[in-house]
C-alpha cells in the first residue's frame, strides 16, 4: 500500500518533468491535462500488471489517495486561489491513507479495505461533498473569504494536531484499537490508560473531532464549520456512550475508576451515566 501511495503521489513531480511551474493544476493547459491523464492511466496499468485482484483493490485505493495528496501538493506550491484547497486535499488524503497504514502496523488481524475509511458512512460522504460545494460556491461569489491565510493556517494546525493525536492513540492502544466497537472481549483485550489515554479517555475521538472541524476552518467554510461541529459532537456523544457500556462490561470497576479520574476529552461529553 505504501509503494502504491507513493506511486500515486509521484504526480507532484510532473512539473519538473514538463519543465513548468508548480501551478500545473491551477492552469494546466492542454499539455498539463494530457500529462495528468497519461500519469493516471500509466500508474493504473502498472498496478493491474503487478498485483493480483485482491491486492489490486488495496493498491488502487492507496494509489488514489497518493494521487490526491500529490495534486494537493501541486496546488499548495502554487500561488493560485486554490492554494488552501491544496492543503485540504493533502490533509484529507493523508488522514485516510494513514488510517490504513497504522492499522496494518498495529492490528493487522482487523485490517480490511474498510480500514481506509473511504466508505465510512453515507453521512460522512455527504458532509465531505457539502464542504466541497460550499467552498466552490463561496469562492465564486465571495472570493476574498477564501484568501484569509491566517485562518486557514489555524485550521491546518488543528488538522495536524487532531490527526497526530488520533494516530498516537491508535499506536498506544496497539491491538486493542479497532475501527468497529467490539461487543465481545478477546483474550488480548486490555484497558489502556497510559500515554495519551492518561490525558483523555477517548483520544482517538478527540483527535478526529478537532481534525474534522479543522478541515472546515482551513477551507474558511463558515456554514460547514458549524455543521461539522454539531454533527461530530452528536456522533461522538452517542459513540462514546455505546463504547463505554461495552468497556464497563469488559473491565467493570477498573474502568469506572479510570472514568472518574480521566475526562472524555470532548466538550460537554461525560460519557455514559450510571444509575445508582
Amino acid at each position: 500500500s505504501l509503494c502504491s501511495f507513493l506511486l500515486g503521489a509521484s504526480v507532484a513531480a510532473l512539473p519538473l518533468l514538463l519543465g513548468s511551474s508548480p501551478s500545473l493544476l491551477a492552469a494546466p493547459g492542454l499539455r498539463g491535462r494530457l500529462a495528468l491523464v497519461l500519469h493516471v492511466a500509466g500508474v493504473n496499468a502498472a498496478l493491474l500488471l503487478i498485483y493480483p485482484r485482491p491486492l489490486y483493490k488495496i493498491a488502487v485505493r492507496a494509489c488514489f489517495l497518493g494521487f490526491a495528496f500529490g495534486c494537493g501538493l501541486l496546488l499548495s506550491a502554487g500561488r493560485s486561489a486554490w492554494r488552501h484547497f491544496g492543503w485540504y486535499m493533502c490533509s484529507l488524503s493523508l488522514f485516510h491513507y494513514s488510517e490504513y497504514l497504522v492499522t496494518a502496523i498495529n492490528n493487522p488481524r482487523s485490517l480490511s479495505l474498510d480500514s481506509f475509511l473511504l466508505n465510512h458512512s453515507f453521512e460522512y460522504n455527504l458532509a465531505a461533498l457539502s464542504s466541497w460545494v460550499e467552498f466552490t460556491l463561496e469562492k465564486l461569489f465571495f472570493p476574498e473569504l477564501k484568501q484569509i491565510t491566517w485562518l486557514s493556517t489555524v485550521g491546518l494546525l488543528m488538522v495536524i494536531f487532531g490527526d497526530c493525536l488520533r494516530k498516537a492513540a491508535m499506536l498506544t492502544a496497539g491491538s486493542n484499537f479497532n475501527h468497529i466497537v467490539q461487543n465481545e472481549k478477546s483474550d488480548t483485550h486490555t484497558l489502556v490508560t497510559s500515554g495519551v489515554y492518561g490525558w483523555f479517555r477517548h483520544p482517538s475521538y478527540v483527535g478526529w473531532f478537532y481534525w474534522s472541524i479543522g478541515t472546515q476552518v482551513l477551507l474558511c467554510n463558515p456554514i460547514c464549520v458549524v455543521g461539522y461541529a454539531l454533527a461530530s459532537w452528536r456522533f461522538f456523544r452517542e459513540r462514546i456512550e455505546e463504547e463505554e457500556i461495552t468497556l464497563i462490561h469488559f473491565f467493570g470497576e477498573e474502568y469506572l475508576e479510570y472514568k472518574r479520574k480521566v475526562p472524555s476529552g470532548l466538550p460537554f461529553i461525560k460519557g455514559v451515566k450510571l444509575e445508582l
